[in-house]
């Protein structure tokens, strides 16, 4: 019988490459083409679209959903600013085309992206390791497409929604992060298990598309990484908002309502129950660590499943490094793209970089935004620092106040010593960008008083950081 060309027997060699790229995420793709364009041989491997999470199933697809929640939500209010509008609904049809289109678009330059080098291939399978920086390429039939033998080996994997242990969940239709992108129809009654910033974005989403929603909370309160001022702030805007939220509600079991397809019923551990059309399974990401057979080529993972890295993001294998979520990096497009910038600086540039000397900084896509930089008020107690606490709610911010989107607070933590700022929560309109202007002045080192007193342009949301940061005088 003929051997597949495609497939190497038991005895043919390994291809060789200099640098094997696992993964087209924000920080695989980058960093197969900054290799390629020193002049090295690279081959990138990917299982799934080009592009990585980022680009299919995180950023991209639901910031464009989040958008047309968001038009659907001033359309609701368009009266309190005196316009008029007809019955505002939602077509979640729509609303999923234009979201694939937008993926469609960015995936396909990706690959053109990755393309346009002579010396990089594109190689779609499956990635497992066999032996230290040896790596097969497996096809969707579980035959060995290619095998490559590589200088050097760098993985970009990503993460997945986590499925929690919950009897009951396989017997019953259910959704996660990417599936729930995917439907046609807004669900009548959704229900978000999970209370972490996936479920309060998706809850707030559907909620404006006309779902009713009830997110459950295991902990004390939603968000719990945040401050509890923060949090209860944020809380209450989704209230506000129409969602229903309970926190302390631990899930027990999952059955179906009845029929199948006609809803869930969720068991919950204090002996009441939640019935929803549709069930969103928030509850986390785990790392795409598993399938690659790390084992094979001496690289050691947590106890979580994140592939250990030094501060230069280097495993326990000599030659193979790890970035973005897999590696245990904060779990934001950005600081993958970080960690190939650091790699990128180590071994083409001048080197010396290390993770740790960034900034932490993140944003939350409910609306209003919490965007966030640096530490928070009970993490720099935590750290002993000795610290004061600018607060200024948004009701007293004038661009905020003209928009009649005054919900939410801003906060600043700043060392008491030198007056440095050290860490901000900004809940409230554009507050991400808020919180970049905040980044800069913490990577410049300036002090507080210095953006307390700086000519801001009136009225802008930024000029809003005079009168947080003046609530320290005296």
């Amino acid at each position: 019988m003929p051997t597949d060309p495609l497939t190497p027997s038991p005895s043919s060699a390994p291809e060789p490459v200099q640098d094997l790229v696992i993964g087209t995420g924000q920080a695989g793709k980058p960093l197969a083409a900054a290799l390629a364009e020193s002049g090295r041989r690279v081959a990138i491997v990917e299982r799934d679209r080009v592009g990585g999470t980022c680009v299919v199933r995180g950023c991209t697809p639901t910031k464009t959903m989040v958008a047309s929640a968001r038009v659907a939500h001033l359309a609701g209010r368009a009266a309190d600013y005196g316009v008029r509008t007809g019955e505002v609904s939602v077509d979640l049809d729509r609303v999923r085309d234009r979201k694939r289109r937008v993926v469609d678009d960015w995936s396909r330059g990706s690959r053109k992206g990755l393309e346009r080098h002579e010396t990089l291939e594109l190689v779609e399978g499956e990635a497992r390791f066999t032996a230290p920086r040896t790596v097969a390429v497996y096809g969707p039939e579980g035959d060995v497409l290619r095998e490559f033998r590589a200088e050097r080996v760098f993985i970009n994997t990503g993460g997945r929604p986590r499925r929690p242990d919950l009897p009951g969940l396989d017997e019953v239709d259910s959704l996660d992060s990417t599936s729930i992108m995917e439907l046609g129809e807004v669900p009548e009654h959704l229900v978000v298990l999970g209370g972490g910033f996936i479920g309060l974005e998706f809850g707030q989403m559907f909620r404006r598309f006309g779902a009713q929603v009830t997110i459950l909370e295991q902990g004390a309160r939603l968000a719990p990484g945040e401050d509890e001022d923060v949090a209860a702030a944020l809380h209450q805007i989704l209230a506000e908002d129409g969602l229903h939220i309970r926190t302390e509600a631990a899930a027990s079991a999952v059955e179906p309502r009845g029929a199948p397809g006609t809803g869930i019923r969720l068991h919950l551990t204090d002996g009441s129950s939640v019935e929803g059309s549709h069930l969103l399974v928030a509850t986390g990401r785990v790392p795409n660590s598993d399938a690659l057979q790390l084992g094979a080529a001496g690289i050691e993972v947590d106890d979580r499943g994140f592939i250990r890295v030094d501060d230069r993001l280097r495993t326990t294998a000599e030659g193979v490094w790890a970035l973005g979520d897999v590696a245990g990096s904060p779990p934001f497009t950005h600081m993958a793209y970080d960690d190939f910038r650091i790699v990128r600086a180590n071994l083409l540039g001048d080197g010396g970089r290390s993770t740790g000397e960034r900034i932490p900084t993140w944003t939350v896509f409910t609306d209003p935004q919490l965007g966030r930089v640096g530490l928070s008020e009970a993490e720099a107690r935590a750290k002993g620092h000795e610290i004061r606490v600018a607060t200024l709610p948004m009701s007293r911010v004038a661009r905020a106040i003209e928009t009649d989107e005054t919900r939410g607070l801003m906060k600043a933590v700043v060392d008491a010593g030198d007056g440095r700022i050290i860490g901000a929560a900004i809940l409230g309109i554009q507050g991400g960008e808020i919180a970049a202007a905040l980044q800069f002045a913490m990577m410049g080192g300036l002090p507080w008083t210095a953006l307390r007193d700086a000519p801001i342009a009136h009225p802008t949301l930024a000029e809003s950081l005079n009168n947080l940061f003046a609530t320290l005088d005296g």
